[in-house]
C-alpha cells in the first residue's frame, strides 16, 4: 500500500515539472490540431508546497468548452498553463475518486456508492499492486494516505473542508450519513472528504489538527512557516458546483464553482509558500453519472445498479468487451510561480471527458 500512495503523491509533483511534456494543451479554444511552444524562463524547479481544490461532476466540454461559464478558470487560469486532456477518474460517483486521489486505492461497491452508510471496510487481504482487497467505507489502520507519507517524511498537510465545522467531522461507524444532501447552513458532505474514510486519520490525534475548516486556511496563508506542504481544498456543495440550485437558493453548478475560485484562488497565488514554491491544483471529480469512459479497459463495481438520490435515478453503466467505463475525463488546473516551463503541446479532443488543466503564475 505504501508504494501505491507513493505513485499518488508524486503525480502532484511531477505534473508541476513537466519541463519538457507533451501532452496538455494550455488553450482549450484551440482547435484540435493545434501546437504551441513555450520557452523556459529561469526559476525554481522544485516544489515544496501543493495547494489542491475540487470541483464536481461536469463534463469536459462543459468545464473547458468554448460555451463553459467557467470564466475565470478559463480565461485567467487556464491561460497561464496547461490543459491536461487525457485525464480520468477511476469511479462513479464520488467518493471512489476522492479516495482513489489521495491513496492510490481503487473504488469498492460501497466507495462507489458513496457509502451513504459509514461502514468500516471489510479487507479479504492485499492484491497485487498494493490495492486493499474487500468492501466497505472506512479502511483499516494499515491502509495508508498522502497524509500519512507526508507526516512521516515530517511534511505538513491539512485537508481545508467548506462548512464542516468541527474538526474531524465524519459519521459514528454504522450510522448513516446525515450529510448526503446540503441543509441551510450546512453544505459540508462526509463523503467529498476522503480523509475521514481511513482509521490511520480518523483513530489519531492528526484528525482534529490536519481535517479542519475551510477558514482556517486564511491564517495559515500568511507565512511560508504556517503553510502545510499539502494544502487539500474541498468546497461545499454550493462552491464545487454538485448543487445546481444550491439551497440557499445560489446557482450552482459552475456558475458558483467559477465565482468561488476567482475569489478564493488569487489569495492562494498571493500567498508567501506559494510565491516561493507553490503548484496549484484544481481537478474535477468526476464527469456525468451517465458518462464511463475511461484510460483503460473495466467496468466500475456496481455496474447496471439503478439508485434513487437527490430526487433523481441514475444507473451505473457497464461495459461492453470493446469499450471502456469509469468516472470519465476530468479536470485539473495548475499555477507555479517564477518560470514557464519549456514544452511542445497538444490536444486531442475526445467527446467522453471532463479535462485537466495546469496553469503556472508568471513571476
Amino acid at each position: 500500500m505504501r508504494r501505491v500512495a507513493a505513485i499518488i503523491s508524486c503525480v502532484f509533483v511531477l505534473g508541476a515539472c513537466a519541463s519538457s511534456s507533451k501532452s496538455g494543451s494550455p488553450d482549450v479554444t484551440r482547435p484540435a490540431t493545434a501546437t504551441t511552444t513555450s520557452t523556459v524562463v529561469t526559476g525554481p524547479r522544485s516544489i515544496g508546497h501543493v495547494f489542491v481544490i475540487t470541483i464536481e461532476n461536469e463534463e469536459y466540454d462543459a468545464t473547458w468548452g468554448l460555451k463553459s461559464r467557467a470564466f475565470y478558470l478559463n480565461h485567467t487560469l487556464v491561460p497561464k498553463g496547461k490543459l491536461l486532456t487525457q485525464y480520468f477518474g477511476v469511479a462513479h460517483a464520488s467518493l471512489g475518486n476522492y479516495i482513489a486521489q489521495i491513496s492510490g486505492q481503487a473504488p469498492n461497491p460501497a466507495t462507489q456508492a458513496d457509502c451513504v452508510t459509514y461502514t468500516n471496510f471489510s479487507s479479504r487481504g492485499t492484491g497485487k499492486y498494493g490495492q486493499a482487497l474487500g468492501q466497505g467505507c472506512v479502511y483499516p489502520v494499515a491502509v495508508k494516505t498522502v497524509g500519512d507519507q507526508l507526516t512521516a517524511a515530517h511534511k505538513t498537510w491539512r485537508a481545508y473542508q467548506d462548512n464542516m465545522g468541527a474538526s474531524c467531522r465524519h459519521p459514528d461507524i454504522g450510522q448513516v450519513d446525515p450529510t448526503v444532501s446540503a441543509r441551510l447552513g450546512d453544505m459540508y458532505t462526509t463523503r467529498h472528504n476522503p480523509f475521514v474514510y481511513f482509521h490511520s486519520i480518523i483513530d489519531s490525534p492528526t484528525c482534529a489538527k490536519n481535517v479542519v475548516g475551510y477558514r482556517l486556511l486564511a491564517t495559515d496563508l500568511k507565512s511560508v512557516a504556517t503553510t502545510p506542504n499539502l494544502v487539500y481544498i474541498t468546497p461545499n456543495l454550493c462552491h464545487d458546483g454538485h448543487d445546481a440550485p444550491c439551497i440557499d437558493g445560489k446557482p450552482g453548478g459552475l456558475i458558483s464553482a467559477d465565482g468561488f475560485l476567482a475569489v478564493e484562488v488569487p489569495k492562494i497565488l498571493a500567498s508567501p509558500a506559494f510565491k516561493k514554491d507553490g503548484l496549484l491544483v484544481v481537478t474535477v471529480d468526476e464527469a456525468s453519472i451517465a458518462n464511463a469512459a475511461a484510460c483503460c479497459q473495466s467496468s466500475p463495481p456496481g455496474c447496471g445498479r439503478t439508485r434513487s438520490m437527490r430526487r433523481r435515478t441514475t444507473t451505473t453503466p457497464c461495459c461492453a468487451a470493446s469499450r471502456t467505463c469509469s468516472g470519465s475525463r476530468i479536470s485539473a488546473s495548475r499555477a507555479r510561480p517564477g518560470w514557464l516551463a519549456s514544452a511542445r503541446m497538444s490536444t486531442t479532443r475526445r467527446r467522453r471527458r471532463s479535462g485537466a488543466a495546469t496553469c503556472r503564475a508568471r513571476g
